[in-house]
């Protein structure tokens, strides 16, 4: 089994990744809460640079719940066909549409419980919102995460909600607010998949990683 990273350790993990990108930010378009929810929504199993092409043209006529449910599902096809299966995202986009109006005034709530009431909304994308669009230290566990808390040893866990208990725990409260991004785009483009850029990796001797990569 792989050795725990300590917490001394974790905390200069995030002090070297934040003195290479001081303000990180998630790389999802929107304007505004409600389009952060949907664009979250559209993300599940897509890549962010495909949702933001399809949303750009979709937010600019239709960026509140209002708008949404008006637009319709059949015409919301028409705008995110080229997202993955993109039929169910328009289903619950709509859907979350409609439930944001008659059950939540028009608002998207400020907590995971009534997130996750929302179609299509699961614990990860209520992680997200509450993070980005209500600055709540929550941690949004994606497989870039997942790969990450496990492969250093900072929060190995068997499921995402393990790993995510584990990081909001370990992790010292001073960089909770952006750990999430910075774990995230460590993941996506140092701490890869299948060949990690270990020779590249500020956070390399921290890292409890035993296959490490060679230049």
């Amino acid at each position: 089994m792989r050795a725990t990273m300590p917490v001394g350790d974790v905390d200069r993990f995030f002090q070297l990744l934040s003195s290479l990108n001081p303000a990180p930010r998630g790389e999802l378009d929107y304007v505004n809460e409600f389009t952060l929810l949907v664009a979250v929504v559209l993300s599940a199993q897509a890549t962010d640079a495909g949702v933001n092409k399809a949303t750009g043209p979709l937010f600019a006529i239709a960026d509140t719940p209002e708008k949404m449910a008006k637009l319709g599902e059949d015409a919301l096809r028409g705008h995110i066909r080229t997202i993955g299966l993109y039929r169910n995202k328009a289903k619950n986009v709509i859907a979350l549409s409609e439930m944001l109006l008659s059950d939540f005034g028009g608002k998207v709530p400020d907590n995971r419980d009534d997130l996750m009431k929302l179609p299509g909304v699961g614990r990860k994308t209520a992680n997200v919102v509450l993070n980005i669009a209500f600055g709540q230290p929550t941690m949004a566990v994606d497989t870039h995460i997942f790969r990450i808390g496990n492969r250093t040893g900072m929060a190995p866990g068997k499921t995402p909600e393990d790993v995510e208990k584990k990081l909001v725990r370990r992790i010292p409260g001073k960089w909770l607010q952006h750990a999430h991004h910075w774990l995230i785009l460590h993941g996506r483009y140092v701490c890869k998949a299948r060949k990690p850029d270990c020779p590249d990796c500020a956070v390399r001797d921290l890292c409890r990683f035993g296959e490490k990569t060679v230049a």
